[in-house]
C-alpha cells in the first residue's frame, strides 16, 4: 500500500489543523493505521493509532483531549484532527500502516510509511 500525507502547514498556537493520509490499494480496511511525528533533534514517536474498525484509538498522553484520529475505509483515508495546538507539536507528521487489522504501538511493525507533512506551530 502507498500512503500520501497532506494538510500540514504553519498555524498559531491554539489553532487547528487536519491532516489526511490517502492510501492506495483495495485492502486499506485490513490495515491498522498510525500517525507518528518527529520533531527536530528528537526521536520519532507514536502520536495515535487506530484499528481497522475505528474502535478505541490509542493516543499518546501529550495529545489526549486535543487530537482525534479517524478513518474512512470507503475513501481509503485516515485523518488526524489536531486542536489546541502547541509549539511543542511542531514536527514532521507521518502516517503509517501495519499489515494487520490491529494497530501497533511499535513503529517497527509498520511496513508502509507516507512521506511526512510538516506542521509548524508558532507561539
Amino acid at each position: 500500500v502507498q500512503l500520501q500525507a497532506s494538510g500540514g502547514g504553519l498555524v498559531q498556537a491554539g489553532g487547528s489543523v487536519r491532516l489526511s493520509c490517502a492510501a492506495s490499494g483495495r485492502t486499506f480496511s485490513s490495515y491498522g493505521m498510525g500517525w507518528f511525528r518527529q520533531a527536530p533533534g528528537k526521536e520519532r514517536e507514536l502520536v495515535t493509532a487506530i484499528n481497522w474498525t475505528g474502535g478505541t484509538p490509542y493516543y499518546a498522553d501529550s495529545v489526549k483531549g486535543r487530537f482525534t484520529i479517524s478513518r474512512d475505509n470507503a475513501k481509503n483515508t485516515v485523518y488526524l484532527q489536531m486542536n489546541m495546538l502547541k509549539p511543542d507539536d511542531t514536527a514532521v507528521y507521518y502516517c503509517a500502516a501495519v499489515a494487520s487489522p490491529y494497530a501497533s504501538m511499535n513503529s517497527r511493525e509498520y511496513s508502509y510509511w507516507g512521506q511526512g507533512t510538516l506542521v509548524t506551530v508558532s507561539s
